[in-house]
């Protein structure tokens, strides 16, 4: 390492959050957000294209001990966000404009996987379909997300 690096300020939470070190740069002055760490979100996959990421069920759940429904829409809207983010690149910012869910099944404990496939990457609006499935690929939720892409 040079003598001469100061690492970003976000260096510790990217790589907390899974986040490929080819990323770091672009991230590193913005990290993945307060709630993403709180959440417990770990990023897998990470393309326009297609993104996953985990979320405990620990520390997420309702009164009922069922994962909350919110946090069913976090992970739909972290995972759809950054990948309308990668699609739009450094220089364009995405703004979720749109935003719904069809809750399938309840889960108590254990990891939540969310993955975001693509459904329209256009010059203005980039929609992902969210996928949330438990540890025996069972589905949970559904999710849709349109996000705006907006020149900065």
């Amino acid at each position: 390492m040079n003598a001469n690096y100061t690492p970003l300020p976000y260096a510790a939470e990217l790589a907390a959050a899974g986040v490929p070190d080819e990323y770091h740069e672009w991230l590193g002055t913005m990290g993945v957000g307060a709630l993403v760490v709180k959440m417990g979100i770990v990023f897998g996959e990470m393309s326009a294209a297609r993104m996953t990421a985990t979320m405990p069920v620990e520390g997420n759940t309702q009164l009922a001990g069922l994962l909350h429904g919110g946090a069913h829409l976090v992970l739909a809207e972290t995972l759809g966000s950054f990948a309308a983010a990668f699609h739009a690149g450094p220089a364009r910012r995405p703004v979720g404009i749109e935003i719904g869910a069809t809750h399938h099944r309840g889960i108590t404990s254990g990891l939540v996987t969310g993955t975001a496939t693509a459904l329209h990457l256009g010059r203005t609006l980039a929609t992902h379909e969210v996928v949330m499935t438990d540890a025996d690929g069972r589905l949970l939720s559904t999710a849709r997300i349109t996000n705006m892409i907006l020149d900065v």
